[in-house]
């Protein structure tokens, strides 16, 4: 083998072998400060670009389930309302059937219609306080000023864009107080004449039928069944008993659909929740790095390295060898 200060053949192979290690030793080390095998699109374009369009639809699902989330919040507030005027409303049933024990006295009927004003207040608060971020589903108006923006919830149930919507009740408790069915339920009326038929659209005594000529956010006073010491209406009190029960078994459908509802969303978030894992799971076994394997590549390549500068070391000492030559 010819020696030579011109060309050093062994420097240039250690050289391009130094430069190839530490390109590896490069790649390698982003792989364990990223946790990632496939950080760009130069890593593998075909993995990066499906991680990629996996990782839109997480995001997606991330806001599907954020939906779901507030109509399970919206569906909760709502029941817990409804629950709270039934009982309500057996109070002013109690206070109703009171009425036909003192027909006789227009001081005590007076005094117990103002009992009963004020639990219909009561009952039409709770309503308007049902509201959660602008939706309402039983007060019926959406024009109140106290930020009742919606009477029906909408929410969005999966990636592609399929909505579900749950319609307010004030319409159809109105209707059912009118003769006609909700939830799939007879009327109470169905075989009789109502007391007073349920108006939609201003507050939910007036769809029960309790109050009439409702000012939408203004609470009601009076009431449908005693005014100025006397009885309205038929002054039939088994009617008035009637129409209360009537609205108590209109509320408690309400809680039934309401409890279907949520069992609906329930679902719905667990199998979001699921697409949601499903999906990250897959762009982690697209995108992520075995740790272990990177781990021993890693120590490999510094290894390597090191001989590689070695062996660059004794390469470049051979030009000082010829120097011998010429003592």
């Amino acid at each position: 083998m010819s020696l030579s200060i011109n060309t050093n053949a062994s420097a240039m192979v250690a050289v391009q072998t130094l430069n190839a290690t530490q390109s590896a030793l490069s790649s390698a080390e982003n792989t364990i400060s990223t946790g990632l095998k496939v950080s760009s699109a130069a890593d593998n374009a075909a993995a990066y670009g499906i991680a990629q369009q996996m990782q839109g639809n997480v995001s997606g699902q991330s806001a599907v389930n954020d939906g779901l989330s507030f109509a399970a919040q919206t569906v909760s507030s709502t029941s817990t309302a409804v629950n709270q005027i039934i009982s309500v409303l057996n109070s002013v049933q109690n206070a109703v059937t009171s009425l036909g024990n003192n027909q006789g006295s227009p001081a005590a009927l007076d005094q117990i219609g103002t009992q009963i004003t004020g639990l219909l207040q009561q009952i039409d608060t709770i309503s308007r306080n049902a509201t959660f971020n602008g939706v309402n589903l039983i007060s019926g108006a959406t024009s109140d000023g106290l930020g009742i923006t919606a009477s029906d919830l909408k929410y969005v149930t999966g990636l592609q864009g399929d909505q579900t919507t749950i319609t307010g009740f004030n319409a159809a408790i109105a209707s059912y107080m009118g003769g006609s069915s909700i939830a799939g339920a007879p009327s109470v009326f169905g075989t009789g004449t109502a007391f007073q038929a349920g108006t939609a659209g201003t507050s939910l005594t007036d769809a029960l039928g309790l109050t009439s000529s409702s000012t939408a956010g203004v609470n009601p006073t009076t009431n449908v069944f005693e005014g100025s010491g006397t009885l309205k209406g038929t002054g039939n009190v088994s009617d008035m008993i009637a129409q209360v029960q009537a609205a108590i078994k209109a509320m408690t459908f309400v809680t039934s659909t309401l409890g279907a509802n949520s069992n609906v969303i329930k679902n719905m978030s667990t199998y979001g929740s699921t697409i949601s894992d499903n999906l990250t799971n897959g762009i982690g076994a697209l995108t992520d790095a075995d740790m272990s394997a990177a781990s021993a590549k890693l120590t490999s390549l510094q290894t390597k390295q090191s001989l590689a500068i070695k062996s660059l070391t004794i390469a470049n000492s051979q030009s000082q060898n010829i120097l011998s030559l010429f003592q």
